[in-house]
């Protein structure tokens, strides 16, 4: 299984396999048309009030994923979505993308993380 995190203004890639944005906004200088993606899943994004609290600052970023984690584990739907691209990752590579400038401390980190944790649960 591959999960790999990218940012949404790097070039699109033949091993990006499936492309998801996992930003609950619009990236920034974007047109729709700039962004060549399969899916846009804004409801597995952090809240509006989580994401502004942690404002990508990297110290807040080990409070920030523990409070995400959860918004996610205590969301049926947020789950049934998880395990969604979870199946798809079992046919292709899986490319969750981000608009941050910060590569290593954001929401698609997060995310591979715990799909990662999941799969070897066999939480799918």
């Amino acid at each position: 299984m591959q999960i790999n995190v990218k940012r949404v203004y790097d070039n699109m890639e033949e091993s990006d396999g499936y492309r998801v944005l996992v930003d609950r906004l619009w990236p920034r200088g974007m047109k729709k048309e700039d962004i060549i993606m399969d899916e846009w899943a804004k409801e597995i994004a952090p809240s509006s009030n989580l994401r502004k609290a942690f404002q990508h600052k990297s110290e807040l970023f080990a409070e920030f994923r523990e409070k995400y984690q959860e918004e996610l584990m205590n969301d049926k739907s947020k789950q049934d979505k998880l395990k969604a691209l979870l199946k798809i990752a079992e046919t292709k590579s899986v490319t969750l993308l981000f608009a941050a400038k910060n590569r290593e401390f954001n929401q698609a980190q997060v995310l591979r993380e715990l799909l990662m944790n999941m799969a070897e649960d066999g939480s799918n």
